[in-house]
């Protein structure tokens, strides 16, 4: 390099350092200003403002402002809702180990956790909570009465609450409740296994390689379905190592690209593969999420399996938790992720917002790549499934007793009045209990709208507003009189996708979460589309070997 070009070299990387540098304190100096002023706001608003502010709260209201303008990932937990934050991680919380919801403004239990002290003492699905610790509840949320039950394991919690109608106290002893990242696995068919993933905390790859294991070498599994649909994700190494089950060390899974180096990182398989050839489907849909995007997107950019089912999220982003002061942690967005084809799946572009809300990415932009066999596939909008199954809608009828709690009242009342029940793959709602239910509706208030009576009043409007609808009232009648819905035959139209709900939150009462899972399978059209696929290797491998013509594009 002779002595002119080193001059020029040296002049440009002065003028870039001094743009840097500058932009470095221009923001250092945005910074402090508006922390001068911000705590300026908080102190006068704290002395002056006429009602008690309530410090804590005012800065929490503040701070989660400031960090939803961001993205919903972005989150802060003060110490208060530390137990929270380790539930995230760990699967693990200290508390009583049970679902609860609200029902007007009572909170009751919607189901205990198996094996852990609130069904242990007792407490069973309806039971309407009155008092913990000696405490009121009434219109209490479901996020106080769920701090007032969680605490330190190995201490206790009186919980009053209602049965029929009837008083009762329980003092159950917190415990440490892990929920297990694997509810259920076992055979669909003598050589078909299944395993269902539900979360990715620290211990989902240890839970989901004992299954893997368990199935294929004492139970005779020759192929795989496995469930990530409603897995919401979770840590990114677990993502990784789960993958690692089917693929050899050294393979990229996922790499992860943020605003500092630091988070550049490859993410690779670190062992072995426990099998690099066993047959596998993945099951999707809208909300399966990031950690699963990652397993799912690898699994078919590496044409190391099928993918059924519906689009995933749309959840490319990666979040690191910093401790703060006082035990409050900041769950913050710190990089994107693309897997191995080179595609990021992220949906909705944080950074443009319009009318407060994210953008999603326009399918004109979204760019074409391809997996490891040449099958095209593309960026943004999640995971396309290489089989689309989607579920069809719940007539609106079903719809409207599942939200009204007829469904759920009615197996409650039947497990209290019934002490066992047959195994949970096995049960029916058959004629003489459908017809039981049926009469318990009898008298109750499941109104509902049908999509043809919505149209219909959306034809009568539009009809008005053009002065039409004198001329059209008679025929307009009539009309509305033969769509107007009857409930007593749309309870027997609709009555195999009611009896279905209705079978699963019966067994739900005896066999929990894992007997509510195997009790949903056989009827399950994406599962059955998934044994299809694994029980006819021409297809499989059809699947796997489409190819699109043309180059690769990035």
């Amino acid at each position: 390099m002779n002595k002119r070009m080193r001059i020029g070299l040296v002049a440009v990387l002065g003028v870039s350092f001094f743009f840097y540098s500058s932009k470095l304190a221009d923001d250092y100096f945005e910074i402090s200003k508006n922390l001068d002023i911000f705590a300026n706001i908080y102190k006068q608003l704290n002395i002056y403002y006429v009602d008690d502010t309530q410090p804590g709260q005012l800065m929490k209201t503040g701070i989660d402002a400031m960090l939803e303008s961001l993205d919903p990932y972005t989150v802060y937990y003060p110490e208060s809702e530390i137990e929270d934050y380790r539930f995230m991680t760990t699967g693990e919380y200290g508390g009583i180990g049970a679902l609860i919801r609200r029902r007007g403004d009572r909170v009751m239990v919607a189901e205990p956790y198996e094996g852990f002290p609130a069904q242990k003492n007792g407490l069973m699905a309806g039971d309407i909570l009155l008092k913990i610790d000696g405490k009121d509840l009434t219109g209490k949320n479901t996020s106080q009465i769920s701090s007032l039950l969680k605490g330190q394991a190995k201490t206790d919690v009186e919980v009053v609450y209602s049965r029929d109608g009837e008083e009762s106290t329980a003092t159950l002893a917190r415990e440490n409740i892990k929920i297990k990242d694997v509810p259920y696995y076992g055979m669909l068919t003598d050589k078909v296994g299944y395993i269902k993933l539900t979360g990715f905390t620290e211990t989902a790859s240890s839970e989901f390689v004992a299954a893997f294991k368990d199935l294929k070498n004492n139970q005779g599994m020759e192929s795989l379905v496995f469930d990530l649909r409603g897995n919401g994700g979770g840590l990114l190494n677990e993502a990784v190592n789960i993958v690692n089950v089917f693929v050899d060390r050294g393979q990229e899974v996922v790499y992860t690209r943020g605003k500092l180096k630091e988070w550049d990182r490859s993410h690779r398989a670190l062992n072995n593969a426990i099998d690099k050839d066993i047959p596998i489907v993945v099951l999707i849909n809208g909300s399966s999420a990031s950690a699963s995007e990652i397993v799912s997107g690898t699994i078919q950019d590496l044409d190391r399996g099928v993918l059924v089912g519906e689009r995933s999220f749309g959840k490319g982003l990666v979040q690191q938790t910093k401790p703060l002061s006082y035990n409050s942690q900041l769950k913050v967005t710190v990089a994107k992720y693309y897997i191995p084809s080179g595609r990021c799946i992220q949906k909705l572009d944080y950074s443009k917002k319009s009318n407060g809300k994210a953008t999603e990415v326009p399918d004109s932009l979204r760019q074409t790549f391809y997996t490891k066999g040449g099958r095209p596939v593309k960026d943004g909008k999640g995971i396309e499934p290489d089989v689309e199954v989607e579920l069809p809608d719940a007539a609106n009828i079903t719809a409207s007793l599942v939200g009204k709690d007829f469904i759920f009242d009615f197996a409650t009342e039947y497990r209290r009045s019934h002490d066992t029940l047959i195994p949970a793959n096995k049960f029916v709602v058959g004629d003489d209990l459908y017809g039981e239910f049926v009469q318990y509706l009898d008298g109750k208030d499941y109104d509902y709208t049908t999509r043809s009576e919505r149209l219909l009043e959306q034809f009568k409007e539009a009809s008005e507003k053009d002065h039409y609808f004198e001329q059209l009232k008679e025929e307009y009648e009539e009309l509305h009189s033969k769509m107007s819905h009857n409930k007593s035959e749309d309870l027997q139209l609709h009555q195999e996708e009611i009896r279905e709900i209705l079978a699963n939150e019966i067994v739900s009462r005896y066999f929990y979460q894992t007997g509510r899972i195997e009790n949903s399978l056989s009827l399950d059209i994406q599962v059955n589309k998934a044994i299809e696929v694994l029980e006819s290797p021409e297809e499989y491998k059809q699947i796997l070997t489409a190819k699109k013509s043309g180059g690769k594009e990035k």
